[in-house]
């Protein structure tokens, strides 16, 4: 048991200083959100006195999900496309350690990623801010962050394991610009035209957002059931995808290394 926690934490520890080392992704990945809700959630409001403590809270939430957003589908759907087309994830298939490690450990080193935007959202909505929500209402947001995190891994593995490294950095960013856009991320979804808001309901993202603008008390007053049960529904449906991708991807490689 030992020895397999060394061997995950190994390569957990590997895929997170890969990220970190490669400033092209880390930067823009941990500044760019903080940078959003600076200017959205603090600096638009410079002088507004009147709701301006709801419209801090309001944006810190959904750029929480936006920043999550972004390690989670472009550590598994560009990286995972490029290591499948370098011949490294056969490598990684065929080598003793489990294929599931390198999923685990992709997925631990997005989590860290989204902690550690949470830790600069939350201090900067903190301090510049001026955001002062209870000690369990921070905890809920940090818990919510971490698990929401995980159906965007399996959406960025469908991408990476179904498309080319340069077909998968398009389709993501085809697939992380408009979700967020069409989940009221940027723009409250009430705002929005009536036809753009029904694609809301079959977006993870809206979902998450929801349930984190419920625990402030800023939701839409859906039942946070509802929110839970359709994205876990939505989670299930991508990982099944990226499951029989990923079968598919290694059962010929595990036959033809057959003894």
């Amino acid at each position: 048991m030992k020895t397999e926690f060394n061997s995950l934490f190994k390569e957990a520890k590997l895929d997170l200083l890969c990220g970190l080392r490669t400033p092209s992704f880390a930067v823009p990945t941990l500044v760019f959100p903080v940078l959003l809700y600076l200017f959205f959630g603090v600096f638009m409001m410079h002088g507004k006195q009147q709701g301006n403590d709801e419209v801090s809270i309001y944006t810190l939430v959904n750029y929480l999900v936006f920043g999550l957003m972004a390690p989670a589908l472009f550590s598994f759907g560009a990286n995972v496309a490029q290591e499948r087309e370098s011949g490294w994830l056969e490598l990684k298939l065929i080598s003793p350690l489990p294929p599931l490690y390198y999923l685990f450990a992709k997925c631990l080193s997005a989590l860290i990623f989204t902690l550690l935007i949470a830790v600069l959202l939350f201090s900067t909505a903190w301090l510049a801010g001026a955001v002062h929500i209870s000690l369990l209402a921070w905890v809920k947001l940090l818990v919510l962050g971490l698990a929401g995190t995980i159906p965007f891994c399996f959406l960025g593995l469908a991408i990476g394991l179904k498309f080319s490294a340069k077909g998968a950095m398009a389709i993501t960013n085809l697939v992380f610009l408009p979700m967020a856009m069409l989940s009221g991320l940027w723009v409250p979804i009430f705002l929005m035209p009536e036809f753009l808001q029904q694609f809301a309901w079959i977006l993870p993202s809206y979902h998450l957002s929801q349930l984190g603008l419920s625990i402030v008390g800023l939701g839409q007053g859906y039942s946070i059931f509802f929110h839970l049960i359709a994205l876990s529904l939505i989670s299930i449906i991508f990982a099944v995808i990226a499951a029989a991708l990923y079968q598919s991807q290694g059962m010929p490689v595990r036959k033809r290394h057959r003894p």
